[in-house]
C-alpha cells in the first residue's frame, strides 16, 4: 500500500504502488536508508504474519478434520428446552463453534492473501517502475481492497453470530455461518472489481518506468474512495457498535435479573453473553480499526482538504505513507494471536458437557 494519493495534487487510491506526481517540481523520492528500513521492517512483519496465519489455518483445519473423524462419539443428553434438536451436532453450542471456526478461517485466509503482496511492495519500492505486467497490476493491487473488505465483513458476521447465539440460541446454524462467509467474500469481490477493471499500465515521467494507474478522473476517484470508506469502516463500524451495545445490555440484564424473570412462556430465554469471547472478537475489530482508520483518513484528506497537505514536505508525506502502510500489515501480523486465543477457548467450551441447567439458566458472572 505504498501510496502517493496523499501527495499534492491528490491522486487516485492505488494500493502497493508509487504514482507520479502531476507537479514536475515535486519528486516523492525518499532516501535510500529510509527505503531500506521500510522494506526490512515490512519483510519482517510479513514473514511473522504469514507464519502466524499459516499456523492458524493448519490448526483449525486439523481440528475440523478431527471433529469429523470423532463424529458423534460423545453424545450429549438433549436438554428439555432443546427438545427440537435431533443430535448434539445440531445444538447451539456445536453450531456456534463450527460457525466461529469458519469465520476465523476466513479471516486468516484474508490476512494471508494480503501478506503475500508484501514482497511485491518491497521489490517495487527498491526498483524503478512497475515490473509485474498488467495482470499483476490488476490482480495484486485490487487484492488489497478484496482482503480488507473480506476481513471487515467477516468480523461483522462474527459479531452478528455472537448476537444470535445470545439472543436466539435455538436458531444457531453452521450452514448460515458458511453462507455469511460466502456473502462476505462475494461483496468484497464486487467492491474491488472497479479497481481491477480500471487499472492499467502507463509510461511514467523521467526514470519512473511503467506505472500502474487507474483510468478515472479526480471526481470518480473521490466518489469511489468515499464508497469504500463507508463499506469498510463507517458502515461496519456502526453495525458492530450497535450489536455490541445490545450484547452489553443483555449481559447487564442477565446479571441483574432472575434467570426466568423475562422468559415468560419461552422454553429457553436468551443466554448470557460470555465476556471473554466477546472481548476477544471486539479486540480483533478494534485492532482492524486502529490499523486501517488512520490509513483511510490519510487517503481521504487530500481529496476533501487538499490545501492542508500543500505545506507539508513531500519527504514527510512519504514517511507517513510508509508508516501507515506498515500499520496495515502489522494488523495481519498480530491477528493470529487473537485467532489462537479465540478458537482455543471456543474448543474448550464446545467439548465441555452441557446440561439443561447450564444452557437455560442465568450464566454466572465468570462466564
Amino acid at each position: 500500500m505504498e501510496l502517493s494519493s496523499s501527495l499534492p495534487p491528490p491522486s487516485p487510491f492505488i494500493p502497493n504502488s508509487s504514482l507520479p506526481s502531476s507537479s514536475p517540481s515535486i519528486s516523492p523520492s525518499p532516501s535510500l536508508a529510509s527505503t531500506v528500513l521500510f522494506c526490512s521492517l515490512l519483510s519482517l512483519l510479513s514473514l511473522l504474519g504469514i507464519l502466524g496465519n499459516i499456523y492458524t489455518l493448519v490448526l483449525l483445519l486439523r481440528r475440523r478434520r478431527g471433529r469429523r473423524r470423532r463424529g458423534l462419539l460423545s453424545r450429549l443428553p438433549v436438554p428439555s428446552c432443546l427438545a427440537g434438536s435431533s443430535s448434539p451436532s445440531s445444538s447451539p453450542s456445536s453450531s456456534s463453534s463450527s460457525s466461529l471456526h469458519l469465520q476465523v478461517l476466513s479471516l486468516a485466509l484474508a490476512d494471508l492473501l494480503y501478506l503475500f503482496t508484501a514482497p511485491f511492495i518491497v521489490y517495487d519500492s527498491l526498483g524503478s517502475g512497475w515490473a509485474f505486467g498488467e495482470p499483476g497490476c490488476r490482480l495484486l493491487l485490487s487484492l488489497d481492497l478484496l482482503t480488507m473488505h473480506a476481513s471487515i465483513f467477516t468480523l461483522t458476521a462474527m459479531s452478528l453470530d455472537r448476537y444470535r447465539a445470545v439472543a436466539r440460541p435455538l436458531h444457531a446454524s453452521s450452514s448460515s455461518g458458511l453462507l455469511r462467509v460466502g456473502v462476505s467474500w462475494g461483496l468484497a469481490v464486487a467492491l474491488s472489481l472497479p479497481m481491477m477493471i480500471t487499472l492499467h499500465l502507463e509510461d511514467g515521467e523521467d526514470q519512473q518506468g511503467r506505472l500502474c494507474v487507474p483510468a478515472w478522473d479526480e471526481q470518480s476517484s473521490k466518489a469511489y474512495l468515499s464508497v469504500l470508506f463507508c463499506t469498510s469502516i463507517l458502515g461496519p463500524g456502526l453495525a458492530i457498535g450497535a450489536l455490541y451495545a445490545t450484547l452489553g445490555r443483555l449481559y447487564w440484564v442477565s446479571q441483574t435479573r432472575p434467570a426466568w424473570a423475562s422468559g415468560g412462556g419461552v422454553a429457553c430465554p436468551p443466554r448470557a453473553p460470555k465476556p471473554k469471547v466477546l472481548l476477544l472478537i471486539l479486540g480483533i475489530v478494534l485492532a482492524f480499526w486502529a490499523c486501517f482508520l488512520p490509513f483511510w483518513v490519510w487517503q481521504l484528506l487530500p481529496l476533501y482538504q487538499p490545501d492542508m497537505l500543500r505545506t507539508v514536505p513531500v519527504g514527510t508525506q512519504v514517511t507517513v505513507n510508509r508508516i501507515l502502510t506498515g500499520l496495515t500489515y502489522g494488523n495481519s501480523c498480530v491477528n493470529p494471536f487473537f485467532y489462537t486465543l479465540l478458537t482455543g477457548k471456543r474448543k474448550r467450551n464446545w467439548q465441555a458437557p452441557a446440561s439443561a441447567k447450564q444452557l437455560c439458566r442465568k450464566s454466572s458472572p465468570d462466564q
